[in-house]
C-alpha cells in the first residue's frame, strides 16, 4: 500500500488492482475520518497507518458511494472499531441490496442492513460538515454518489465523480456508471467549488480542476 501526505490534513492510502483504488484518511481535531473502504484486503493497512498517524482514533468512515471497490474493507474494520458508516440516504437501498444498482440485473448486499446511516442533512437538503468534510450529492456513477469537500486544505475527495490520468479530468468508467449524461452534468460541482486540488478513487491528482472542466465536457 502507497501512503502519500496530499493536503495538510489528508493522506491518500493507494493499491494496485489492475487499476489505482485510492481511500483517503483526513485527521481532524476529534480523531480521523476514513472516506471509503477501498477492498477487504486493505483494512489491516488502513488500522495500521491509523495507529502510526497518531492522530486519535477512527470516528467514522464517510462512502461516495456503495460500490464494492469503496465498501470492501467495513465489516473487516467493524470487526476491530465499531464506528458509524455513512452515505447518502438515495444511496442506502443499493448498499442494503434493497434495489440493484441501475445497468445492473440483479441487486447484491454491500454492506448488511442496519449499518449504514444516511448523511445528516438539513430540513432543506442541505448535507452537512462532518469531521471537516462537506457532501455534496453527485449522482451518475452511482444514484446516490457524493463527493467530500475539506474547505480548509481546498481538497475535493470525487470518488468516482471522475477518473484521471497524468493529471487530466477523465469521465468516470462507463460499464461500471449507472448513467454518464447525469454524471458529466454533476461535473459542474467542481465549477461551483473551484477546489486547489481533486482527488479520485482511480487514476491521479488533478490540480486546479476547475480550469479544465470546459475541455472534460467537449470530450
Amino acid at each position: 500500500m502507497k501512503i502519500t501526505q496530499i493536503s495538510e490534513h489528508i493522506w491518500s492510502l493507494k493499491i494496485w488492482m489492475l487499476i489505482p483504488i485510492h481511500v483517503w484518511i483526513v485527521k481532524d481535531e476529534d480523531g480521523v475520518t476514513l472516506v471509503d473502504a477501498g477492498i477487504p484486503f486493505m483494512a489491516k493497512g488502513i488500522q495500521q497507518f491509523i495507529e502510526t498517524l497518531n492522530a486519535g482514533p477512527l470516528k467514522r468512515v464517510m462512502l461516495t458511494h456503495g460500490h464494492g471497490d469503496h465498501t470492501g474493507a467495513i465489516l473487516k474494520i467493524l470487526n476491530v472499531t465499531q464506528v458509524p458508516i455513512f452515505a447518502h440516504r438515495i444511496e442506502i437501498p443499493y448498499i442494503e441490496g434493497e434495489l440493484p444498482y441501475p445497468r445492473r440485473k440483479k441487486a447484491a448486499i454491500s454492506i448488511p442492513k442496519q449499518i449504514t446511516q444516511a448523511l445528516p442533512e438539513t430540513n432543506q437538503g442541505v448535507l452537512q460538515t462532518m469531521g471537516g468534510l462537506t457532501p455534496y450529492l453527485t449522482p451518475g456513477h452511482s444514484p446516490g454518489h457524493v463527493v467530500y469537500y475539506h474547505q480548509q486544505d481546498q481538497v475535493l475527495l470525487a470518488g468516482d465523480l471522475f477518473t484521471a490520468k497524468k493529471g487530466e479530468l477523465r469521465k468516470p468508467m462507463a460499464m461500471f456508471t449507472a448513467d454518464m449524461t447525469e454524471a458529466i452534468r454533476s461535473s459542474s460541482i467542481v465549477r461551483e467549488i473551484k477546489p486547489l486540488r481533486l482527488e479520485v478513487c482511480h487514476g491521479s491528482s488533478v490540480l486546479q480542476p476547475a480550469n479544465q472542466l470546459d475541455t472534460y465536457l467537449k470530450s
